[in-house]
């Protein structure tokens, strides 16, 4: 389903991303797992195309087709979303009203909103008539985002789990929430610096000094992760040898 070759991303005069290979298949859960300043929300961005994020290098396929100068829109209408770290504030817009545009993209999505919201852990009936703005906070947004991702069914979804947030989505709801969207067809992405919720995957990726180290099962790249990425300072050239025997 998605292709990423030789992906290379030059940015105010630093490397942030260079060699990133990557292959997705339909229906897949992979795991990006990665410190904090690896460039995973970057590898995020790039794949969805946001402005200032166009690779200088390599190429972005989406069921062969090459979409690396296509932008966030015509991306979306392929059936690409991404979930930010820091989710948006919808003026005007009740969280039901919300949900419900997202059930509308996907025209045959059998999620109503409460049961999306359920999933999420959130109550319908003390959510669904609140305006989806500034009165609720960065860990009720992000549930609501996932929600919607969740009404919307799209192709692939890009899951970029925040560093912190007030009350953000437990483990349980995010495993819930990615098992749902791969019952349905749906590629997941899954960004994160959590063993635990990586664990979910089909397949993980290692991410370090902006380049893929190792691609496995997401128990062997979880150990390798543990083992070698936690006291990293992201500056030095992996070891061949330190790799291959992890």
């Amino acid at each position: 389903m998605l292709q990423l070759v030789d992906i290379e991303l030059v940015l105010g005069g630093r490397k942030i991303l260079h060699d990133v290979d990557l292959e997705l298949d339909e229906g897949e859960v992979h795991s990006i797992l990665g410190m904090n300043g690896t460039g995973k929300s970057t590898l995020a961005s790039v794949i969805m195309g946001l402005s200032g994020y166009a690779p200088t290098a390599g190429r972005v396929l989406f069921y062969e087709e090459d979409i690396t100068a296509l932008s966030v829109s015509e991306r979306a209408q392929r059936g690409i979303t991404l979930a930010w770290q820091e989710p948006a504030r919808f003026e005007g817009l009740t969280v039901a009203e919300y949900l419900e545009t997202g059930r509308q993209v996907a025209r045959n999505s059998p999620l109503t909103p409460q049961e999306c919201l359920r999933k999420v852990g959130l109550h319908p009936q003390r959510y669904l008539n609140r305006a989806a703005d500034t009165t609720l906070s960065g860990g009720e947004r992000r549930r609501i985002e996932l929600a919607a991702v969740l009404a919307m069914s799209p192709k692939l979804a890009i899951l970029d789990e925040p560093d912190s947030g007030i009350d953000p989505p437990s483990i349980d709801n995010i495993v819930d929430v990615i098992r749902t969207l791969s019952r349905r067809g749906t590629a997941v992405l899954l960004i994160t610096h959590h063993g635990e919720v990586a664990a979910v995957a089909d397949r993980a990726s290692a991410l370090c000094g902006g380049t893929i180290l190792k691609t496995g099962d997401p128990l062997t790249i979880t150990r390798f992760f543990r083992n070698h990425c936690q006291e990293c300072l992201h500056i030095n050239e992996p070891i061949a040898k330190e790799l291959n025997d992890a």
